[in-house]
């Protein structure tokens, strides 16, 4: 491993992303790059900082070169996230993917993902959908339990990392890539709990939904055991300046673009993702509810995951569509210590730290660009103190000399 990959989102960056980074030098990497997600999270909202912020945290604490994850990518489920991660970092030319897991048995996780790629398992599946399977997550689970009964397969699609780490190894090999996957044990807190001490973990750790919960609650400052100092020192200015997302605001613009779009016929019909009249679903909810918490609360059920009808909804508000490119078409560079420049060799994909010159490359990096466009534009409205739109065109790339 010469040329370390993490796929990473840094929602906030903390101690355990900066181990990560470490181990990966320590296991051989001379430069690490991260496809982090740009304008949307996985869980379908904005980041709580903008990228400028993360990207300083992620450069200062040991990364060399970081990406973006086009906003439509990161919004979404494990699969097709993970898939948008390993073309960017197969594209820069890595030949290692670096990530964290419950059970760090690469070879377990390998299997796990080779028996997802088969066509038994695309059988399986569908005939426990068929059955009524109270959930896709249970009907998968299901299905791999039909195929490798008595074997630790199924139990590994329990855990969210190690999920997310299949659909890795899975990306890999569907992508055909000269990339070696390598796990690493989950360290500190699972998601949402937040710990002072910890006899499992080398340091102070949290989550980064609990750092989210604790900046809410105390700003900035409550994040101090749990990140790293540099880190630190920009989050506070980011507070200082008001570039944070005020998650209030952000359900109220997000609600907004909902009720707007519900004056034209069948507004969510041609939403990617829908399905078994989700989109009549939407419109029922935003019509009748007054909150973005309210709206999920009335699309969630056993089926139909709260995660799941969060990235919906913020596909629906800001257009996304079967359209939409799945993969990302461009290397959109956000910021690299500078010694790692230029890349060595060609990409396999068009690089560029500027967004509008990647826009010109050809129609599929338009649309990509446009739906960027979109989701950084609401986040630069949804801060403490309001940007105007257009700044993911006018951002420059980050530098980092020291």
């Amino acid at each position: 491993m010469k040329f370390a990959g993490i796929i990473a989102e840094y929602d906030p960056f903390h101690n355990g992303h900066a181990w990560q980074l470490a181990q990966a030098r320590a296991l051989g990497a001379q430069r690490v790059a991260v496809a982090m997600s740009c304008g949307l999270t996985q869980r379908g909202a904005l980041p709580l900082l903008p990228e400028a912020v993360r990207v300083q945290a992620a450069l200062a604490c040991g990364a060399d070169l970081v990406f973006a994850l086009p906003a439509p990518c990161a919004c979404a489920g494990a699969e097709a996230f993970a898939r948008a991660g390993v073309r960017i970092l197969a594209a820069a030319g890595c030949d290692a993917l670096v990530f964290g897991a419950e059970t760090p048995d690469t070879a377990l996780l390998q299997k796990a993902a080779r028996v997802l790629c088969s066509e038994a398992y695309r059988t399986a599946l569908k005939q426990q959908l068929a059955a009524g399977a109270r959930s896709f997550a249970a009907a998968r689970q299901a299905a791999v339990q039909a195929l490798c009964p008595g074997s630790d397969i199924a139990a590994l699609l329990d855990k969210p990392n190690n999920n997310l780490a299949v659909e890795y190894c899975k990306a890999i090999i569907e992508q055909n890539v000269e990339m070696q996957p390598i796990a690493l044990p989950r360290q500190g807190a699972d998601h949402g709990q937040a710990l002072t001490e910890s006899a499992h973990a080398a340091f102070a750790s949290a989550s980064a939904s609990a750092l989210r919960a604790l900046w809410a609650e105390g700003g900035a400052a409550a994040l101090a055991p749990y990140v790293p100092q540099k880190a630190l020192k920009l989050y506070k200015q980011a507070e200082y300046d008001g570039k944070y997302t005020d998650f209030a605001v952000m359900g109220h613009c997000e609600l907004a673009l909902l009720r707007a779009a519900c004056a034209e016929k069948a507004p969510f019909a041609a939403v990617r993702g829908v399905s078994e009249g989700l989109e009549h679903r939407l419109e029922n909810a935003v019509r009748e509810t007054a909150s973005l918490p309210a709206l999920l609360d009335a699309l969630t059920t056993v089926r139909y995951p709260r995660a799941r009808m969060r990235r919906l909804a913020m596909d629906a508000a800001l257009g996304y569509t079967a359209q939409t490119p799945a993969l990302p078409p461009y290397l959109h560079l956000l910021g690299a210590r500078k010694e790692t420049l230029p890349l060595p060799g060609e990409t396999a994909l068009p690089l560029s730290h500027s967004l509008a010159r990647l826009a010109r490359e050809n129609e599929t990096c338009a649309q990509m660009a446009a739906a960027q466009s979109r989701a950084s534009d609401l986040g630069a409205l949804c801060r403490a103190k309001p940007e105007p739109m257009g700044g993911i065109y006018r951002q420059k790339i980050i530098f980092l000399t020291n």
